[in-house]
């Protein structure tokens, strides 16, 4: 009997390379993203947070599947998935994008990797993208390749990854720029580094490109962090709410569009290239979202975990909206929470109530994100 065999919802559900890894270090639960495993408890999610925020972390986020496309056409098939303008986008460079339907409705908020020319990468958030590329290729017209390719990420975040980085591939990484990859070998394992990752604070995502070499990998990096406080780790709610970051699913679905979440940015409806939802996403701007996202501090006792359902919001007798990702920060020392609310309502400093259980808790609407707000943290 192995370590992991106490884990099973069936063959159906696929484990990481490090997924015996995880197991071996102290992994007592886990979660199910991208119809993969994904550690999501080692322990008390609160000393998860100062790991991270103090010193560093070490997550198998192989969850995170790429979506490899390849060919001649491939910078133009990847324009036509997104309304972020690419056209500047070099080789080596990381963006973070948004990937639209016709109706303007978000399917996914991945990062996307140029490793060359005609060689993308987009690294995935809980949906199944691959299908969604696959089926837009068909009557496309265009000349790509599309598959998931043997590749599976580890994240090392937190103040002391930089140091940890340096012990496994010297001093020449540091000058790896913010949202920007490099390919590297550690010891005959091939990587691509890149300096991006889901927590806020400084770090590192280490793309393995063959998943033979998992345990492997794992073992290397938590020897090289051991003077440097390095711990094993989940990707934490605490510092992504504190950051303002999405969780797909839960912060924004097939029925969000990129304005009611603040992220005009991400979509240039001037550029040239025709994208799918343009038609769609200018009437959105032009008529002005109905709905926006908004920060929430919520009275009361600390929350002893994130919310499960989504928490009604009301004014009087009125539901304008919902929670849709709350949290107790042991840093601020308040309940905070990501809401998507009416927009005649999205006043900052209204009171509001959210229903929860027991009963019903005063809230007031903040600004987000609610520490860090410039990111100096992970573009130092």
């Amino acid at each position: 009997m192995t370590q992991s065999d106490g884990f099973g919802f069936g063959t159906q559900i696929r484990k990481s390379p490090y997924f015996d890894a995880t197991v071996r270090w102290g992994a007592k639960g886990f979660s199910v993203y991208n119809h993969m495993y994904i550690p999501r408890d080692f322990g008390d999610p609160e000393q998860n947070f100062w790991n991270l925020v103090n010193e560093a972390i070490l997550c198998d986020v192989a969850v995170e599947r790429q979506v490899e496309i390849t060919g001649p056409d491939a910078a133009k098939f990847v324009q036509m998935l997104t309304p972020r303008d690419l056209s500047k986008m070099a080789v080596g460079q990381c963006k973070y994008i948004l990937i639209t339907n016709a109706e303007g409705g978000i399917l996914n908020d991945p990062i996307l990797l140029r490793l060359a020319e005609n060689h993308f990468w987009i690294s995935l958030a809980d949906s199944d993208i691959l299908l969604w590329a696959q089926g837009v290729a068909v009557h496309s017209g265009m000349d790509v390749s599309i598959c998931e390719p043997d590749v599976s990420p580890l994240q090392l975040q937190g103040p002391n990854s930089g140091l940890i980085m340096q012990q496994l591939f010297g001093e020449d990484i540091m000058g790896l720029k913010y949202y920007w990859l490099r390919e590297l070998d550690l010891d005959g394992i091939p990587l691509i580094v890149s300096r991006t990752g889901w927590s806020s604070e400084l770090g590192y995502e280490l793309y393995l490109r063959d998943g033979s070499k998992g345990d492997q990998l794992w073992e290397r990096i938590m020897a090289a962090g051991m003077q440097h406080g390095l711990k094993p780790g989940h990707t934490s709610s605490i510092r992504r709410i504190e950051g303002g970051m999405l969780s797909y699913h839960a912060d924004a679905d097939i029925h969000t569009n990129p304005y009611e979440l603040g992220l005009d940015r991400l979509v240039n409806l001037d550029m040239d290239a025709d994208f799918i939802g343009k038609a769609a996403l200018r009437c959105i701007k032009e008529e002005g979202p109905k709905r926006q996202q908004v920060g929430l501090v919520i009275d009361g006792d600390p929350l002893t975990g994130p919310n499960t359902t989504f928490w009604q919001i009301n004014v009087g007798c009125k539901a304008i909206g919902k929670v849709t990702s709350a949290v107790y920060s042991p840093r601020l020392k308040k309940n905070i929470a990501l809401a998507m609310v009416n927009a005649e309502y999205a006043n900052i400093g209204a009171e509001v109530e959210v229903v929860t259980k027991p009963a019903p808790t005063c809230a007031t609407i903040v600004e987000r994100p609610f520490y860090d707000p410039k990111k100096k943290i992970a573009t130092a």
